[in-house]
């Protein structure tokens, strides 16, 4: 598989439904779409795959297999190739390239979420997208697409979302949230860079934490929590942010996402291959916890991500559903199934381990 040009909006308009979008989303989307190749005898995507991606053949041959037996063949630049090419997901057919073939490729949630966008009147926020235009990043709609979190919105949520939204030039070196403040804001970063640090007792200077680009979102722990503000976030090169207010966040984004289940539930979700994720204090889950949970203090959960596993179901807990709230949002946000444990740790009177036991 090989990139070999940029997509165009001629080309786009040959293929459904992309060829029904309005005109400034089909530029956003072919800013963000590449023609690749495949050589002969190389597969497209084989029969079960659940893949989710819609695929338009540009050129070449393609045919298509079922239990290994053939079922047809699709010509590029042909009216049977408008369509992607065996949309259903798993895929119930295989398709390899009797030649080499260019094809087309994009995911299908975002797909989903483009055509929303369109038909919603998303682009008719003129004032706001022509300042953005002005600016150089007026493909920010596309650019915080890429966020998993915003693409499991309902599309009136989406909506309202786009439109409160406020515009924040950055300079090098401005502080967007600073550690111990009270939460205000819900950021996404449109273009630039940011870093997070966190002062400590041994370290007045901060510890660096993460760095975010284009189409990072964070500052939502202290919302959802309505906690102070755990680290700072200063901007390391002149960029655009888009911010949203709390209320807004709460409403819109919120409690949209966060899934609360009551214990009964949890442990039905266990028994079926889930795991209990305890983001309290390493203290508090030494003193008492759910038997077989695993530890992961909600201020360290951004570094070890990559310690959990993304096929597996996870029922988060603290004290009394707060941190674990943001915590559910920040998995949910990396593409994890997550869910709160309603009223947390005090839900449960049976299974628990004691320090004494322990």
């Amino acid at each position: 598989m090989t990139e070999i040009r940029s997509a165009d909006v001629e080309l786009l308009a040959r293929f459904a439904p992309l060829s029904g979008m309005k005109p400034d989303t089909q530029a956003s989307l072919a800013r963000k779409m590449h023609v690749r190749t495949l050589a002969a005898g190389e597969t497209l995507f084989t029969e079960g795959q659940d893949d989710r991606r819609c695929v338009w053949l540009v050129s070449g041959r393609a045919g298509l297999a079922v239990d290994g037996v053939s079922i047809g063949t699709v010509c590029g630049d042909t009216p049977q190739a408008r369509d992607p090419l065996c949309p259903e997901s798993p895929r119930r057919c295989t398709a390899v390239a009797l030649e080499p073939i260019e094809y087309l490729s994009l995911d299908c949630d975002q797909l989903d979420l483009l055509l929303t966008w369109d038909q919603t009147g998303i682009y008719e926020v003129a004032d706001l997208q022509d300042e953005l235009q002005a600016a150089d990043d007026g493909d920010w709609m596309t650019t915080l697409l890429r966020n998993p979190t915003l693409q499991r919105l309902p599309a009136a949520n989406l909506q309202g979302l786009f439109q409160r939204f406020q515009r924040l030039p950055l300079k090098a070196g401005d502080v967007l949230i600073r550690q111990d403040d009270a939460g205000d804001y819900f950021y996404a970063l449109v273009a630039g860079r940011c870093v997070v640090t966190r002062e400590t007792p041994l370290n007045r200077n901060g510890i660096k934490l993460a760095e975010f680009g284009a189409g990072d979102t964070f500052g939502e722990e202290a919302l959802i929590s309505d906690a102070p503000r755990s680290a700072t976030v200063m901007a390391l090169t002149d960029g655009v942010a888009m911010r949203l207010h709390k209320r807004d966040f709460l409403e819109l984004l919120g409690k949209p996402l966060i899934q609360r289940i009551p214990h009964a539930e949890a442990v039905q979700r266990v028994a079926s291959g889930g795991k209990m994720l305890d983001v309290r204090l390493p203290a508090e889950y030494q003193d008492l916890a759910i038997d077989g949970a695993v530890n992961i203090p909600l201020y360290f959960l951004r570094l070890k991500l990559q310690a959990l596993d993304p096929r597996r179901q996870y029922i988060v807990y603290c004290g009394d559903g707060r941190r674990s709230a943001a915590a559910a949002y920040i998995l949910k946000e990396r593409g994890f199934d997550a869910s709160v444990l309603d009223r947390g740790i005090r839900s449960v009177d049976s299974g628990l381990r004691r320090a004494a036991e322990a």
